[in-house]
C-alpha cells in the first residue's frame, strides 16, 4: 500500500483529519510558517526585484518533515485554502525540496470535504503566493524602514504599517469630528388621542397641512425633504416654536385641551405587508462584528475560537471534528450542499413554510472589493449539529461562538418575516400627525434569529378614513443632536471593510496592534486616540499622506488582489508603491524635526522641585502625570485621593493615621510614611477605644514584640508585624479575612513531627487538628475532636493539600492521540479529569467536559 504523507499546520487539525483517513497516510504538522523574512535585518534585496530573502524558523520541524517525506510515495500539503495557506504550502515545498508536490484545500474538514479534495489535487497556485508575497514585502518596508523614522523623530518602539496607521487615522478622524461638532437642540409634539370606542395610541407632529411630502397621491400635498432629525417633516428648533405649536392647537403649557382645539381626523389609513428579509451567512468581519457586539467577544478572541471550531473539536465517541467552515472569508457564498442539508434541518425542525429561497445578497461597500468567492460563507459544517445538542462537549466560549454562528446560518436560509404595517395620517388645525403600527403576521427567519433589540409589535386601533379622535393630552419634548459616535472594535472593523482597507486575515492583529502601540485606547467599549496615537497620525499626515490616505490604500488593496489574479506582475505592483515611498521617506529624514508628544498641564505645581508643572504624559503603559521638568526632575505622582486623616494616632509612632488608596483599596496607614510603615488594612475610624482595641486584640509580635496589624496581600488580607519591613513576621492564616474567626483552640497534645503543641484550626473544607508550628512544620492529625465546630480559628493555617491520588489506568481509555501512550484517570483541584501517562512529556487532556464523563465511567 502506497505511503501518503499529509502536511498540515496543526496538531489540533492533524488530530481531526485522521479520524477519515486510513493507514495509508501518515499526518504531520508543520506548526504554521516553516520560513520567514528574518527579525534582524530588512530581508528584501531592493535591486534583484525586491526578492524576499528567507531563513527557516522551525529547523527541528523541518528535519522531522524532510524524514517522513523520505518515507513517503507522495507528500501532499494540505494547509488552509487561502493566501496564508498557499505560502506555507510553497515554504514548504522549499524548504523540504519536494520535486512534485500535491496542493489539496479543503473549506471544511469534513469526511466528504477531505475525500473530495483528495481526489483532486493540484499544483501550487504562484499566483496566491506571490500575492501573500507582495503583501509582506510591502509590511516589511513601511515596518522596517517608516518605524525608524518614527523612533528617531518621535519616540523608540513605534510602528508604522499599512493597515494599523489607516485605522488610527480613522479613529483620530472621528475623535476630531466629535470635538468639532456642535450640537443643536430640536423639539418634537406628540398627542395622546382616543378612539370613540375608548382606545387611546399615541401620534406625533409630522408636518404643516399641505407639506406631508410623501409623493404616494394622497390629497396632502407634496412639500420639501425633512428639516429636522426624527421622524417629522416639521422644523421646531426651540421650545418656544413648540409651545407656539400647541397654543395654535388650543392646549395649554401643561399639555391640557381647551376649548378651541380643533377636530382632529383621520385623513389617510395605509395598510401594506412588508417584510424582513434574513441576512447572509457571516463573512470574517461579520462574525467578528456580531462577536464583539453581542458576545463581547475581542476580535483576536473569537478568531482564536473559530479556528478552533474549524481545525475540530472532540465530541466524545465522534472524536475531533471540525464545526464550522474556513474563519476567513469575504464571500457569502455557500455551496449547493450546504443549502440542501439546511432546508431539510429547517423543514424537519420548523416546517415546510420556514424554508427560504434565493441567493445570498451582495454586501453595500463604499469601496469595490474583490471578494475570494472561492471560498463559501461561515457557516457550520453540518446545521443538524444543533447548539444544543453537543453543548456539554464545549466550552463557554465555543458554544456561544458556534450558536451564533449556526443561528445566522440556519436564518440565512430561511424565509422572510413578514408584517402588516400601517400608517395613519390625521389632520387637526394646519397641522398633521402620524402615528404607525407594525405586527409581525410570521417570523420566519426570527424564529431562530429574533434578538432583544428587534422591533416590538405596535399595533393601532382600527381606523377609518373620516373618524374623529379625542385629544386627551397634547406633550413637547426637547432633544440634542447627538456627535457622531466612537467607533468600537466592531464599528472600526465594519468601516475598514467598507471603504476596502485590509482583508479578513488583517482585521484582528490590526485593532490588537493599535492598542498594543498605545496609539488607541479603549474607555466603555469605544476607541479613543491617545495624544501619541495623534501625534504618530500628525507626522505621518503631513510627510506620509499616501500611507494614511484611505483611497489610496484601498487602491493598494485592488491593485494587490490584482496580483493574485494574474493581472499584475508582483516587481511592478511593488517598484509602483515603492519608489515614491523611499523618495518620500528620503525628504523626511533630511527635514523633520523631532516632534514631542503633547502633554496636558494639570494646574498643579510639582511637590519635590518645586520649579515645574505637572503634567500628563503617554508612556509605555498608559497615561501618567509627572514633572515637566523630566529629565531633569524624575517625580511622578502617584494617583489616587488625597489621605484623609482618621483622627487616630500610629500606635507605633504617634503620627496621625491615614486612609490612603492602595491597588487593592483603602487602606489604613502613618502619615510619616516612609519614615513609619505602620499599616493597617481597614476603613479609618473616628478616634477612640474601638480602633485601638483593634490593635490590642491582634496581640504583640511573637518575634520583635511590636504589635501586629492587618494587612493586605496579593492573596487577600492578613496578620503580619506592625514592624515591617525590620521584622517580616506573618501570623499563620485559614484564609479569609484576618481575625474574623477566634484563634486555634490547643489541644493538649503534642506534635509527633516536631513536639509543638496540636491546635484545632478551622479550614475551607471544616475543623481539623494541625500542628501550631504551621508553616515550617505541615503535620496534620487524621481526625479532629468532636468540639472543633466550636473553635474556629481566624488568620490560621489551612490543612496542607491531601496527597494526590496516583493516577489510574483504564484499558477502556485508550491511546494517546498525540505520543499513543495510555490514558489515564486523575484527580485535579477540580475534581476527576483523563490525561496522558507521558505528563509532562505530553500534555494532552481531551476537553474538559468529554474528560469529566469519561473519568466519572
Amino acid at each position: 500500500m502506497a505511503n501518503r504523507l499529509i502536511i498540515v499546520e496543526s496538531p489540533s487539525k492533524a488530530r481531526t483529519l485522521s479520524r477519515f483517513l486510513g493507514s495509508g497516510y501518515t499526518i504531520k504538522a508543520s506548526m504554521g510558517h516553516v520560513r520567514d523574512l528574518p527579525k534582524s535585518r530588512l530581508g528584501v534585496d531592493l535591486d534583484k526585484g525586491f526578492e524576499p530573502q528567507y531563513e527557516v524558523t522551525k529547523e527541528a520541524q523541518i528535519k522531522d518533515l524532510r524524514a517522513a517525506a523520505k518515507k513517503a510515495d507522495e507528500v501532499i500539503l494540505a494547509s488552509d485554502p487561502d493566501r496564508e495557506g498557499e505560502a506555507i504550502a510553497w515554504h514548504l515545498a522549499e524548504a523540504l525540496r519536494l520535486k512534485d508536490p500535491q496542493r489539496v484545500v479543503f473549506h471544511e474538514i469534513t469526511r466528504a470535504a477531505v475525500k473530495a479534495a483528495l481526489l483532486a489535487p493540484r499544483p501550487i497556485d504562484r499566483d496566491l503566493v506571490f500575492a501573500q508575497e507582495a503583501r509582506r514585502v510591502i509590511d516589511r518596508l513601511v515596518g522596517y524602514q517608516l518605524s525608524p523614522f518614527l523612533w528617531k523623530k518621535v519616540r523608540t518602539g513605534l510602528s508604522a504599517g499599512r493597515v494599523q496607521s489607516v485605522a488610527v487615522r480613522l479613529v483620530v478622524d472621528r475623535e476630531n469630528e466629535i470635538g468639532a461638532f456642535v450640537p443643536e437642540e430640536w423639539w418634537t409634539v406628540e398627542a395622546q388621542l382616543a378612539t370613540q370606542q375608548g382606545t387611546t395610541f399615541g401620534a406625533r407632529l409630522y408636518a404643516r397641512r399641505g407639506e406631508t411630502g410623501d409623493g404616494d397621491g394622497d390629497d396632502l400635498e407634496v412639500a420639501a425633504k425633512p428639516a429636522e432629525p426624527g421622524d417629522s417633516k416639521l422644523k421646531l428648533p426651540d421650545e418656544a416654536a413648540a409651545l407656539r405649536v400647541m397654543a395654535e392647537l388650543g392646549v395649554d403649557e401643561e399639555g391640557k385641551p381647551g376649548p378651541g382645539v380643533p377636530p382632529f381626523e383621520v385623513a389617510k389609513v395605509t395598510a401594506r405587508e412588508s417584510t424582513r428579509s434574513a441576512p447572509n451567512p457571516y463573512t470574517t468581519s461579520t462574525m467578528q462584528q456580531d462577536a464583539s457586539t453581542r458576545l463581547r467577544m475581542a476580535p483576536k478572541k473569537s478568531m482564536q475560537i473559530a479556528q478552533d471550531l474549524y481545525e475540530g473539536v472532540e465530541l466524545g465517541s465522534e472524536g475531533p471534528v471540525g464545526l464550522i467552515t474556513y474563519m476567513r472569508t469575504d464571500s457569502a457564498r455557500i455551496s449547493d450542499t450546504a443549502r440542501d442539508a439546511a432546508h431539510a434541518h429547517i423543514e424537519a425542525a420548523y416546517g415546510k413554510e420556514y424554508v427560504g429561497r434565493g441567493a445570498p445578497r451582495a454586501a453595500k461597500t463604499k469601496a469595490p472589493v474583490a471578494a475570494q468567492d472561492a471560498h463559501e460563507g461561515i457557516r457550520p459544517t453540518d446545521p443538524a449539529r444543533t447548539p444544543d445538542s453537543i453543548a456539554s462537549h464545549l466550552s463557554a466560549p465555543q458554544l456561544r461562538l458556534y450558536e451564533l454562528i449556526w443561528r445566522r446560518f440556519v436564518a440565512s436560509q430561511m424565509s422572510s418575516a413578514r408584517f402588516d404595517t400601517t400608517r395613519v395620517d390625521i389632520t387637526a388645525g394646519d397641522y398633521v400627525f402620524r402615528a404607525t403600527g407594525s405586527v409581525l403576521r410570521f417570523d420566519g427567519f426570527l424564529r431562530v434569529l429574533r434578538r432583544e433589540d428587534d422591533q416590538k409589535d405596535r399595533s393601532l386601533p382600527a381606523l377609518t378614513e373620516g373618524a374623529l379622535l379625542a385629544l386627551r393630552q397634547l406633550s413637547r419634548e426637547g432633544h440634542i443632536t447627538q456627535p457622531p459616535p466612537r467607533y468600537t472594535e466592531a464599528s472600526l472593523i465594519k468601516e475598514l471593510e467598507e471603504r476596502g482597507i485590509g482583508r479578513p486575515s488583517t482585521y484582528a492583529p490590526t485593532l490588537d496592534v493599535i492598542q498594543e502601540r498605545k496609539y488607541v485606547r479603549q474607555e466603555e467599549r469605544r476607541l479613543h486616540p491617545t495624544e501619541l496615537g495623534k501625534t504618530v497620525d500628525g507626522v505621518l499626515r503631513a510627510q506620509f499622506p499616501d500611507i494614511v490616505d484611505v483611497a489610496f490604500t484601498a487602491d493598494l488593496e485592488k491593485r494587490l488582489d490584482g496580483v493574485e489574479d494574474g493581472h499584475a506582475a508582483f516587481e511592478t505592483t511593488i517598484r509602483d508603491w515603492y519608489v515614491p515611498f523611499a523618495d518620500t521617506l528620503e525628504k523626511a529624514e533630511a527635514n523633520v524635526e523631532r516632534v514631542r508628544v503633547p502633554t496636558k498641564d494639570t494646574g498643579e505645581e510639582c511637590p519635590e522641585c518645586g520649579e515645574g508643572r505637572l503634567v500628563v504624559r503617554e508612556g509605555r503603559f498608559g497615561e501618567f502625570t509627572g514633572c515637566s521638568r523630566y529629565p531633569d526632575c524624575k517625580y511622578i505622582k502617584k494617583e489616587g485621593p488625597a489621605p484623609e486623616p482618621t483622627g487616630e494616632p500610629c500606635p507605633d509612632c504617634g503620627r496621625p493615621l491615614v486612609v490612603r488608596q492602595g491597588k487593592r483599596g483603602p487602606f489604613v496607614g502613618c502619615s510619616g510614611y516612609p519614615d513609619c510603615k505602620y499599616l493597617r488594612d481597614e476603613a479609618a475610624r473616628p478616634a477612640g477605644a474601638e480602633g485601638e482595641a483593634a490593635s490590642e486584640e491582634l496581640g504583640a509580635c511573637p518575634e520583635c514584640g511590636k504589635k501586629l496589624a492587618r494587612k493586605s496581600g496579593r492573596r487577600g488580607p492578613f496578620v503580619g508585624c506592625s514592624n515591617y519591613p525590620d521584622c517580616k513576621y506573618i501570623q499563620p492564616r485559614g484564609g479569609g479575612e484576618a481575625g474574623s474567626r477566634p484563634a486555634a483552640q490547643p489541644t493538649g497534645e503534642s506534635c509527633p513531627e516536631c513536639g509543638k503543641p496540636l491546635v484545632t484550626r478551622m479550614g475551607r473544607r471544616g475543623a481539623f487538628v494541625g500542628c501550631s508550628g504551621y508553616p515550617k512544620c505541615r503535620h496534620i492529625k487524621g481526625d479532629a475532636p468532636a468540639e472543633a465546630d466550636a473553635a474556629p480559628a481566624g488568620g490560621e493555617a489551612a490543612p496542607a493539600r491531601a496527597p494526590t491520588p496516583p493516577a489510574v489506568l483504564d484499558p477502556e481509555l485508550g491511546a494517546c492521540p498525540d505520543c499513543e501512550r495510555p490514558l489515564v484517570r486523575r484527580q485535579g483541584r477540580f475534581g476527576a479529569f483523563v490525561s496522558c501517562s507521558g505528563y509532562p512529556d505530553c500534555r494532552y487532556r481531551p476537553p474538559r467536559t468529554t474528560a469529566a464523563r469519561t473519568a466519572a465511567g
